[in-house]
């Protein structure tokens, strides 16, 4: 079931981390605050929606552990990231509602070929209470509408390589699956969803080894376009 809305309003992330040691660990404090107003096309949908639903005001607390051992942030060629978070929101601290949301997720970069880098990603998402439709976890791949399929869970798989052309040029192909399971059926009931694209990167900050380009993907429903600074992958 789709349904078409809009949501104007303000949102914060305000994220501090923190070295472990030497090591490549990270401790990390969030706060995130959203105050949105709904709108919705058809005046009938809005009553598909508990009140708890539709709440527009959430604030919460984050606590994450992250370990990062790629070679560069912004276009790794190697290394890995691997995070796990958890964000709690309160009335006691200025959320109409009471839940929970987490998140897992790894990225991992394998240099196959002086001119070839392959990349693989798994990104789960859960959330419990009594979350706001627009905050439940959704499959995030390019191809696919941002909160297109939404549930209590997302789980999400996604290939990227990347053909190095010379000093500054590379493109890049990529393809990705993604579920959504928890309210509406179990995960061995849910349908997945395909997208997939490529495009080109561009060397922009040498120093950096930061790249940037643009993507066209597709999925079940939709075409997009993308500009790409750095990775794609957050």
């Amino acid at each position: 079931m789709a349904i078409s809305y809009n949501a104007d309003g303000i949102a914060s992330l305000q994220q501090v981390f923190r070295r472990v040691g030497e090591h490549d660990l990270y401790v990390g404090l969030a706060w995130i605050y959203m105050d949105i107003d709904l709108s919705f096309d058809s005046d009938g949908d809005r009553d598909r929606f508990t009140e708890g639903e539709l709440a527009s005001r959430s604030s919460g607390l984050g606590l994450s552990l992250e370990y990062d051992s790629r070679d560069n942030p912004f276009t790794p060629s190697r290394g890995w990231l691997g995070a796990i978070e958890g964000n709690a929101y309160d009335h006691a601290i200025g959320s109409d509602n009471d839940f929970q949301s987490y998140r897992s997720h790894g990225y991992a970069y394998f240099p196959l070929h002086r001119r070839m880098v392959l990349g693989a990603r798994v990104d789960l998402r859960w959330a419990n209470g009594d979350i706001p439709f627009y905050r439940l976890p959704y499959i995030d791949l390019r191809g696919i509408g941002s909160a297109r399929y939404q549930d209590r869970r997302a789980a999400v798989l996604e290939t990227e390589a990347r053909w190095s052309l010379g000093a500054r040029w590379a493109l890049v192909g990529f393809i990705g699956a993604g579920r959504t399971w928890g309210r509406h059926n179990d995960f061995g009931d849910a349908s997945s969803r395909v997208a997939k694209g490529s495009g080109f990167r561009y060397l922009l900050a040498r120093q950096l080894g930061m790249y940037a380009g643009i993507d066209y993907a597709w999925g079940p429903e939709d075409e997009t376009f993308y500009i790409q600074v750095g990775s794609a992958w957050r």
